[in-house]
């Protein structure tokens, strides 16, 4: 059995811990409203140049003629998965879940011949894949010193894929991330860049373009790649922050429930200390 010592002890540190958590649930918080109108504001415009990219990459077709990034360079061994997680924990279960998935996808390739290549993005992805797949790293990208994520940040990744895949380092560019969908709800996403893949309707209007659809496709294709990204990154940065407030207002209410626990322990044990000393003073009052 504890001492009363012990107990008060405990009692002040986990209220010291439950201030920090409260503290870390109120900045999360507060983050994430910005990064979720972030996430939500680059949505449109994501959406609308899939649109244009669908109905271009129809009219072109992969046949010959075709921008390498569109028809791909008629391989399917290497794989380049792009993981893309946090620089800080205490998120619950948001960085687990991309590497799950990102785990499940590598096993599967590795089950079909093909080789595996990963580009992390985020310490955390990389510390949780250093173990079974340190040996097919292929580079890192630090985000720690960045505040706010900008298309820069994207447009840094997209070259280092292209370059890969330029190189024929890569025949298949996959990238991976949370999809934003509530404070306690993101979607693990796993998304095909390089060849792109379009899931928009080209039906939805005829064009006529100027220059050629080829000459469009060569410019808008390396964009197109660099906006995926970013938006992918956004989507991040409101799904961490959304699990951030969550786990946090978790870990706050469960440290409240440890302090009523031990609360009530110190008060028995200090009334049972004192019921033996009475009881020890009345006997030896009776003795006497």
């Amino acid at each position: 059995m504890p001492s009363l010592k012990d107990l008060k002890n405990k009692i002040a540190s986990v209220k010291n811990t439950r201030k920090i958590t409260k503290a870390m649930q109120m900045v999360s918080a507060a983050k994430l409203r910005r990064a979720q109108e972030a996430a939500e504001a680059a949505r449109p415009f994501a959406e609308r140049m899939t649109a244009v990219m669908t109905a271009l990459a129809a009219g072109v077709g992969t046949g010959e003629g075709a921008p390498k990034l569109l028809a791909g360079n008629g391989r399917d061994q290497v794989h380049l998965l792009v993981v893309m997680t946090s620089e800080r924990g205490l998120c619950g279960g948001f960085n687990s879940s991309i590497v799950k998935l990102a785990r499940l996808r590598a096993n599967e390739l590795v089950a079909q011949g093909k080789t595996v290549k990963i580009l992390t993005v985020g310490k955390k992805g990389r510390e949780q894949l250093r173990r079974d797949w340190g040996h097919t790293f292929i580079g890192h990208v630090d985000m720690g010193e960045v505040k706010r994520v900008g298309y820069v940040n994207a447009q840094a990744v997209a070259r280092e894929v292209m370059a890969a895949f330029e190189a024929d380092e890569a025949d298949v560019v996959t990238i991976f991330y949370n999809r934003f969908q509530s404070v306690i709800a993101q979607i693990p996403t796993m998304k095909q860049v390089i060849p792109a893949t379009f899931d928009g309707d080209a039906t939805t209007a005829l064009y006529d373009y100027e220059p050629s659809e080829e000459a469009i496709l060569a410019d808008l294709l390396p964009r197109s790649i660099a906006t995926q990204i970013f938006t992918a990154l956004l989507e991040n940065g409101a799904s961490e922050q959304g699990a951030r407030m969550s786990a946090m207002d978790n870990a706050t209410r469960n440290a409240g429930d440890m302090i009523t626990k031990y609360t009530t322990i110190y008060n028995r044990s200090r009334q049972a200390a004192i019921t033996k000393e009475l009881i020890e003073i009345i006997s030896g009052a009776e003795a006497l």
